[in-house]
């Protein structure tokens, strides 16, 4: 019924090809910030390493370290939900099931950097309720299919 609007066809084409042109933009600017967190981790790495400051038992070097690992990580995993292929059934529910993805792994990482000496019980247990709603949501929105890398 909605093809049957004069020039229906060739605003969608518009729109298809502004969403892609959109889609490169933004995975060149999270390339770039990918780039540059995995840079600054590598610089992180080698300076803890030269400096003899890393220590593995060391809790506060383990967080910020963890936490410069996440941050490149959830870029990584923003530019995987922005490439899902169009052409796949249900994308939307593939990128909607990325991005509650990207939320969980966002709150984990403010976990990890927590400073548990001047940590608020009630931020707690609003980062606890936000990654058990997120994981709720993303448990019922599944299906049976699951999201292949």
């Amino acid at each position: 019924m909605i093809k049957n609007i004069p020039g229906f066809l060739k605003l969608s084409a518009v729109f298809d090809l502004f969403e892609e042109l959109a889609m490169l933009v933004l995975t060149l600017c999270i390339m770039v910030v990918a780039a540059l967190g995995l840079v600054h981790v590598l610089y992180a790495v080698f300076e803890m390493v030269l400096t003899a400051t890393f220590s593995p038992t060391n809790p506060a070097a383990l967080q910020s370290l963890f936490g410069l690992f996440f941050t490149v990580l959830i870029a990584l995993e923003f530019k995987h939900s922005i490439l899902v292929s169009p052409d796949t059934p249900s994308h939307s529910m593939v990128r909607m099931r990325s991005v509650l993805l990207i939320g969980m792994m966002a709150t984990v990482r403010k976990f990890i950097v927590l400073d548990l000496t001047g940590v608020d019980v009630m931020e707690v247990l609003a980062l606890s309720t936000a990654i058990l709603a997120l994981g709720i949501v993303y448990w019922l929105v599944r299906g049976n299919n699951k999201i292949t890398s």
